[in-house]
């Protein structure tokens, strides 16, 4: 086991103020690192405001596209927490041979498999009672995606590339904003899944240079042991690709100039991440993943400025 420092975060405000019993399930649930919630939310977010962009598209009432916005939030973060608690239950031997995971509540027997399943029940029952708010087609297809999220922890025991896996899971919501507001599925949600998987495929990548040395010792795969000295061309490819899939999508809606300008700050910000990471520097790595909400808020606010002049 190396010396990586421990990813529990005790000093976040969410566990400093919760009562002693509770904080295991915040951390088993990843409350105290929300980056992860993010990277699942947007996606949801990009793809819904792209849906009600086209001109003459109203959602409803006034109110509705907050309560939507509301909506996917609420079950960004079930959802993410349920994804967090799955992949601990089924990692926890090998998180205890890792030093920044051995002090995660499942590893360190601070909560039981019992207790995780209950934990895992109440998360998804808050999925469910937020996907029951739209409408019968997204309903289907928001939960087929508790397959994908089942089958994401054992990825990296059969491939080098469970990062595509963690790609068509994180993006799914991708296709579920869009039905939301639509009821169907077409070709810029699709883009935007495409682009989204991409991009996951960049910064999970990066983020998993973090752990290759204990990965390698406990026999876990990541396209950070694949890819190794290439990583950088790499990510040029990954983010060439989700900003090519981003520029179609918002191409083939006629987005206004806000959206290009978004396209170009984000394809910046990508340039600055490739150029800049040091792979074998695991605060560096963590950093330069985190930076991703940037480009999550970067694109929305693209999206959302040209519709407002649509």
């Amino acid at each position: 086991m190396t010396n990586n420092a421990s990813d529990i975060a005790n000093d976040h405000i969410i566990i400093r103020i919760s009562p002693a019993w509770i904080r295991p399930y915040l951390r088993l649930a990843r409350l105290d690192r929300p980056i992860g919630t993010w990277l699942l939310l947007f996606p949801c977010w990009w793809s819904m405001l792209l849906a009600s962009s086209a001109p003459g598209y109203q959602i409803g009432s006034p109110f509705a596209p907050v309560y939507f916005l509301a909506l996917f939030a609420i079950g960004a973060l079930a959802m993410r927490g349920a994804g967090c608690t799955i992949n601990d239950m089924a990692d926890r031997e090998y998180d205890k041979k890792v030093a920044r995971t051995a002090t995660r509540p499942l590893a360190s027997g601070e909560v039981s498999m019992k207790q995780a399943m209950a934990f895992l029940a109440v998360q998804l029952a808050i999925g469910l009672a937020v996907v029951s708010q739209f409408n019968s087609y997204t309903i289907i297809l928001a939960s087929s995606a508790i397959l994908l999220v089942i089958c994401y922890p054992f990825m990296k025991r059969i491939t080098y590339w469970p990062q595509a896996w963690l790609g068509l899971t994180f993006n799914w919501g991708a296709l579920v904003g869009w039905a939301a507001i639509r009821g169907d599925l077409s070709l810029p949600p699709l883009l935007i899944y495409i682009g989204g998987i991409a991009w996951t495929l960049g910064y999970d990548t990066i983020y998993a240079h973090q752990d290759k040395e204990d990965d390698a010792l406990v026999g876990v795969k990541s396209t950070a042991l694949k890819l190794g000295d290439k990583t950088k061309h790499w990510l040029v490819f990954f983010y060439g690709i989700c900003s090519l899939c981003f520029a179609a999508a918002g191409w083939i809606m006629d987005l206004q100039w806000p959206f290009w300008l978004g396209i170009a700050a984000m394809t910046f910000h990508f340039f600055w991440q490739v150029t800049t990471v040091r792979i074998d520097d695991p605060v560096d790595c963590l950093n330069k993943f985190k930076s991703n909400r940037n480009i999550g808020w970067i694109f929305l606010a693209g999206i959302y400025l040209a519709a407002t002049i649509k």
